[in-house]
């Protein structure tokens, strides 16, 4: 059986010196990119999944639904993975849908909406965000949640996050 090792939202999925630090962690063998669109466009996915290689780890790129059925039939098979998606609200209806993870890293989301509130230097979110979140640790298993840009940037915890909606 596999297993999330981490799960990370950040809109720029793949990238850098983040990726590959955080591709080192002990036990990773594998990054999964969960993304519609990116999934959906070949020259994307190929981009992703070769940036991916540059860990030494095998990267697999699928969409929302596709990850599902990965989770359902094979339960991610042997790999113990850094599961990355765009938003918070793929992560959410990933583990509402039952795939497992106990750390969650939000590591940058840019802001997208007026009402968007910014919660930490690279993360801007909505109250209806943090709910989530909030659901997530609360009744879903998530233990850790975190803030953190990259692995060297201190962290902020959820409920620090979470007080500047008043939840």
């Amino acid at each position: 059986m596999g297993v999330v090792n981490l799960a990370r939202v950040d809109q720029r999925l793949i990238h850098g010196q983040v990726m590959l630090t955080l591709s080192q962690r002990a036990g990773v063998n594998s990054i999964f990119v969960v993304d519609d669109a990116v999934a959906k466009d070949k020259f994307m996915k190929d981009l992703y999944k070769s940036a991916g290689a540059r860990t030494g780890q095998k990267t697999i790129v699928m969409t929302e639904e596709k990850a599902k059925y990965y989770w359902d039939e094979f339960t991610f098979k042997d790999y113990s993975c850094i599961l990355i998606a765009k938003t918070i609200d793929t992560m959410y209806n990933l583990v509402k849908h039952g795939i497992p993870m106990k750390e969650m890293n939000i590591g940058g989301i840019a802001q997208a909406h007026d009402d968007d509130v910014q919660v930490t230097k690279a993360v801007y979110m909505t109250k209806d965000g943090a709910e989530k979140l909030k659901d997530l640790h609360d009744n879903y298993g998530v233990e850790n949640i975190y803030f953190q840009t990259t692995p060297a940037a201190s962290k902020t915890d959820l409920a620090s996050v979470l007080a500047k909606f008043g939840l």
